[in-house]
C-alpha cells in the first residue's frame, strides 16, 4: 500500500508522459464516483500504433503479410538461428518514435506502458513457455554509464513485474564494445558481435530463458547470447522484443 501511495504522489509531482505522443497524461481519473490512477497513454494515441499479429514467422515472429503462405520469413529460411522462438509486441514503424525517446531521451517511464501492453498481448503465451528467467540484453559497461540506464533492462523489469517471472541482470555480461548495429549489414552484425558476450556465472541452472531487447532486426544479438546459454546447458531460449519490422 505504501508503494502505491508513493507512486501516486510521484504522479502529481512528476506528471507522467504518454508513451506515444509524449504529452502529459492526467495523474488521476474519476469514474463511478471513484478516483483512479491515470492511464499510461492517451486512449486516442493507442489508435496510432500497430500490434504484431496475424500471419507471422514461426521462428522469429516477424509479420509475413496477409497474402503469404510461408511458415517462415526469408531470413529464417536461409539462416539457422540458435533461439527456440521469438515474440514481439509492436510493428516497428508504428512505435519507432516512442522507442527512440525511451532509448535516447530518458523516457524510462514508458517501460510501464510497454510492460502492460506485453501482458495484454502476449502474457498467456509467455507464461505457458515455462520460463525460469528473464534476461535483458546487457549493454557495454562504459556505454551504460554514459547513458545512465539500459533500456532493455528497464523494459525487462516491467515485463517481469507484469508476468511475475524473475529477472536476472547478472547472468550474462557484455565484455566488448561494438559498432552501432544500424550501420551494418547482416554479415557485419554477426562479425561485430563475436565474443561480445560471456556468461558471468559458472552455475547457470536455468532450463528455459527469455532474452529481452528493444528491437529485433536480424537476430544477430539474440543468437550470440543464445549461443552462450546453449554452452551453459540451457535447453530452451526464447526472445521478446518491443518491436519488429515487416519481412522483406
Amino acid at each position: 500500500m505504501k508503494n502505491r501511495q508513493f507512486e501516486r504522489a510521484l504522479d502529481i509531482i512528476y506528471p507522467r508522459r504518454c508513451a506515444i505522443c509524449d504529452e502529459v497524461v492526467p495523474a488521476f481519473t474519476f469514474k463511478n464516483g471513484r478516483i483512479n490512477r491515470g492511464e499510461v497513454v492517451h486512449r486516442e494515441c493507442l489508435k496510432k500504433i500497430e500490434f504484431v499479429g496475424g500471419n507471422t514467422c514461426f521462428k522469429c515472429g516477424k509479420p509475413l503479410g496477409m497474402d503469404s503462405d510461408e511458415e517462415y520469413c526469408q531470413d529464417c529460411r536461409e539462416r539457422r538461428h540458435l533461439f527456440s522462438r521469438g515474440y514481439s509486441v509492436f510493428a516497428y514503424r508504428s512505435i519507432s518514435g516512442s522507442i527512440y525517446k525511451f532509448k535516447y531521451m530518458g523516457r524510462q517511464e514508458y517501460a510501464r506502458f510497454y510492460g502492460i501492453a506485453t501482458r495484454k498481448r502476449l502474457g498467456k503465451t509467455l507464461q505457458s513457455l515455462g520460463i525460469d528467467a528473464i534476461v535483458p540484453v546487457p549493454m557495454y559497461g562504459p556505454k551504460q554509464q554514459k547513458r545512465g540506464y539500459n533500456q532493455a533492462e528497464r523494459y525487462a523489469r516491467a515485463v517481469s513485474e507484469e508476468l511475475s517471472i524473475p529477472i536476472y541482470t547478472d547472468v550474462i555480461k557484455r565484455v566488448r564494445n561494438t559498432l552501432p548495429m544500424k550501420e551494418l549489414d547482416a554479415l557485419g552484425r554477426r562479425n561485430n558481435l563475436k565474443k561480445a558476450f560471456i556468461i558471468a556465472k559458472n552455475d547457470v541452472k536455468f532450463k528455459c530463458v527469455l532474452i529481452i531487447d528493444d528491437i529485433y532486426t536480424t537476430g544477430s544479438t539474440i543468437d550470440e547470447i543464445a549461443h552462450e546459454f546453449q554452452m551453459a546447458g540451457v535447453k530452451k531460449i526464447y526472445f521478446l522484443t518491443l518491436a519488429i519490422g515487416q519481412t522483406t
